[in-house]
């Protein structure tokens, strides 16, 4: 139950892709909005992560869940009355905020409520809900816009999330059980200020920085942000060294699994957010798909995924972690096909030529990121739960707004006033390059997990594994 809220996180943050095109149509919506209507949510959605885990320690996990399902609710809702690109961009920035609230808290409660021997297990669950919420965004969210249900047009994939939250939280009330950390620990408010202001200082310029013809202020932005994050920090040591309590706990990094794991991350949500993002502008903007035959092209990836991810629990069981590297290497081999296939055809590529392709990705994919949660929270303790979940999903977030915001600065900056089929080829190319980059980086990082050996009797369950590191 608890992990439908992971599920409307994500979704929320990929459906926008295939309904992009429908929303630059009625509501007169630019790139830079665009791009703020996916990134912006990422960026709250970041920004508001470790404070809602914070929370969570400090009021209650059940209290906050469900504070933030019902405020991701009305959220949607605005989203789904909004007028026009800037009500829907401020509806989604309240959105990503309140989601902020209640994804942590799902994480912390798989920490603290599941024995030491089942809590990977749960985690890897987490992972599969994660991946399936980004997929069925893209797909769903296609058959949804085709439906056109009441002549809703785009808004319906905001308006659906009101029924489905509405029935969340009344299966929250009755089954979700009362769980607060054994400590309270107190707010940072500075802390919180820091890390959601240097979120902002580098995000906000290059989301808007290319449609404004990057001006002074933006390059400032970004300059300033990294002594922001440096002063934070700081703050952040001095807190922990004065025995007080910060919002960033940086002892959590002590944990191997937990400080090599986030980089992995990063490097995962940066490349699967952005590679989502173009591949869906491609095919609605470049190839003239519908957003039902644009969802659909991501069907196999999807399914792909699924079974991969419950295959890779026995594989991880038998061989360890390595088996991200695997996986990784296998989403590197797909972008490598897509590119070889866009440099051969150009304009000329057709939606049969990406199912390959995508269908590397998702097979890879399922190999790396079910297994990357759990390996990564599986050492932590539960008093910690609620700070170590919000910290890695800020990373995640982050990952994924920067990786829009960059890669889209690429894409969009290939394609010129009128672009052409071909010129949408050449940017989605350049863009894949960026993201193999990425996916090359990914399954490097991953060498740097810690990789038990593998037990001689047959596991059931490769968490068991990834608890012993």
């Amino acid at each position: 139950m608890i992990l439908s809220a992971t599920f409307m996180a994500l979704f929320d943050f990929f459906v926008v892709n295939v309904a992009a095109p429908s929303m630059e149509h009625d509501l007169h919506a630019g790139q830079a909005a665009l791009e703020l209507i996916v990134g912006g949510y990422a960026f709250t959605y970041a920004s508001g992560m470790v404070t809602g885990g914070r929370l969570g320690d400090l009021l209650g996990y059940r209290r906050l869940f469900l504070a933030g399902m019902a405020a991701f609710t009305l959220a949607s809702l605005l989203c789904g009355l909004a007028q026009s690109p800037s009500e829907l961009v401020a509806a989604r920035l309240l959105q990503g905020l309140t989601g902020a609230l209640m994804v942590p808290q799902v994480l912390a409660l798989i920490t603290a409520t599941f024995p030491a021997d089942e809590r990977p297990r749960a985690m890897s669950w987490f992972g599969v809900t994660a991946g399936i919420g980004a997929i069925a965004g893209q797909v769903l969210g296609g058959l949804l816009l085709d439906a056109d249900l009441f002549g809703l047009g785009w808004r319906v994939i905001f308006l659906i999330n009101v029924p489905v939250g509405l029935v969340a939280l009344v299966f929250a009330l009755r089954l979700l059980p009362h769980h607060r950390a054994e400590r309270r620990p107190r707010l940072d408010p500075l802390g919180a200020i820091g890390i959601s202001g240097a979120l902002a200082l580098i995000l906000v310029p290059l989301i808007i920085g290319r449609e404004e013809g990057w001006p002074v202020w933006t390059w400032v932005s970004m300059a300033t942000s990294l002594p922001v994050l440096a002063a934070t920090l700081r703050w952040e040591l001095h807190l922990t060294r004065r025995g007080s309590e910060p919002l960033l706990d940086l002892t959590l990094f002590r944990n191997r699994a937990f400080a090599a794991g986030l980089p992995v991350n990063a490097a995962f949500m940066a490349f699967f957010a952005s590679f989502m993002f173009v591949l869906t502008l491609l095919l609605q903007g470049g190839l003239g798909l519908s957003p039902l035959e644009a969802g659909l092209t991501f069907l196999p990836l999807g399914v792909l995924f699924s079974v991969t991810s419950i295959l890779g629990r026995s594989l991880v069981a038998r061989y360890g972690l390595r088996v991200m590297t695997v996986g990784a290497s296998i989403s590197g081999a797909g972008l490598v096909i897509l590119i070889a296939e866009l440099q051969t055809l150009g304009g000329d590529i057709t939606p049969a030529w990406l199912l390959i392709p995508t269908g590397f990705v998702g097979l890879g994919n399922g190999l790396v990121l079910p297994t990357l949660i759990g390996a990564v929270l599986a050492g932590i303790q539960p008093a910690h739960g609620g700070a170590a979940a919000g910290v890695l999903t800020t990373v995640q977030q982050f990952a994924s707004a920067a990786g829009v915001a960059i890669l889209g600065v690429v894409f969009f900056g290939g394609l010129g006033a009128r672009p052409s089929r071909a010129d949408y080829a050449a940017s989605a190319e350049s863009v894949t390059f960026l993201a193999l980059a990425l996916v090359v980086t990914m399954a490097a990082l991953t060498l740097l997990l810690p990789n038990p050996r593998p037990a001689a009797q047959p596991a059931t369950e490769p968490e068991i594994l990834i608890e012993a590191a």
